[in-house]
């Protein structure tokens, strides 16, 4: 499979991200294939997901992942497991 970054589709310096992070929901986004390849830059870098500015890159992902989740199980079966909607 090749690894090419969500956003920008480099495929230099290619990270795995868990789109739900923290010590529970990190399992959580192992368990359920909520993970998504993303460069360093968007990974790491400044407006990367855990960057300074990252915070609007972040929530897309998150609601997105979402959003294709719930193409197949309902917005309760999500909210059991993440806890969180990200979408309203």
């Amino acid at each position: 499979m090749n690894k090419i970054c969500k956003i920008c589709g480099s495929t230099n310096i290619i990270e795995s991200h868990h789109v739900y992070g923290g010590t529970a929901n990190r399992k959580v986004s192992e368990a359920n294939g909520f993970k998504v390849y993303l460069c360093y830059e968007h990974h790491r870098g400044t407006y990367g997901v855990h960057g300074k500015y990252g915070s609007e890159l972040k929530l897309k992902l998150q609601q997105e992942t979402q959003e294709e989740y719930e193409k197949n199980h309902s917005r309760a079966e999500f909210m059991n497991i993440i806890g969180r909607n990200y979408l309203d």
